[in-house]
């Protein structure tokens, strides 16, 4: 097969809506891999990997084992507290994934979409940790919040992985659900902290004016 055609092909797999995201071919998975963004989440039928690297962000990772589709969102507040914005229907519609009220509510309806049933869903969970001191409590917001999101719609995640202090790298493999966590050590990851800082402060901007694998 030529690599065009392979290309071709990769490409009439993804769902409608993902075209835009970044991907690759990973040697160690030796999968294609997506890497989701903070605002971002995916959805996928095929058996590949959705990457992302989390510090205070949470990802909530879901799957219908018997549907065969799944995916991951990454969110880096709990929810919009601009309620006089949420009236503007333009701004309901692109806030995306912003926050973990709309990323949970993307991701679970692409899935269900699809052909996912809520009844069948796998839910696992991480992120949320707080990488430096002087850093707010926005980790422990995630957690609070998407704790209690689970628990009002009726969802019992089988795995939890989040707080600490630490960044995560997460991969998770939508077709077994299977999810890989690398927790890293360094302290002074400023690539991660100056990432959610400059995303934080983007969404304040425009609401002035969204079992558990070591590797």
């Amino acid at each position: 097969m030529s690599r065009l055609a392979k290309k071709e092909g990769i490409h009439n797999r993804i769902l409608p809506g993902y075209e835009h995201l970044n991907r690759f071919y990973c040697k160690e998975t030796q999968k294609e891999m997506v890497k989701i963004k903070p605002g971002e989440y995916y959805v996928t039928r095929s058996d590949e990997v959705i990457a992302t690297v989390l510090g205070s962000c949470i990802s909530v990772c879901i799957r219908d084992p018997y549907a065969g589709i799944g995916g991951m969102n990454h969110f880096m507040l709990p929810e919009n507290n601009n309620k006089e914005q949420d009236s503007w229907e333009y701004n309901k519609a692109n806030r995306a994934a912003r926050y973990g009220t709309d990323a949970m509510e993307h991701l679970i309806n692409d899935i269900l979409k699809h052909g996912g049933i809520k009844s069948n869903f796998e839910i696992k969970v991480c992120g949320g940790g707080k990488i430096f001191e002087r850093m707010s409590d926005v980790g422990i917001k995630n957690i609070r919040f998407i704790k209690n999101y689970l628990d009002t719609e009726g969802f019992k995640p089988v795995s939890v992985d989040v707080g600490s202090i630490y960044p995560r790298k997460v991969r998770y493999f939508p077709a077994d659900g299977r999810m890989q966590i690398k927790k890293l050590n360094s302290m002074h990851n400023n690539t991660i902290v100056q990432r959610e800082n400059e995303y934080q402060s983007k969404l304040t901007v425009e609401e002035t004016a969204g079992d558990v694998e070591l590797f």
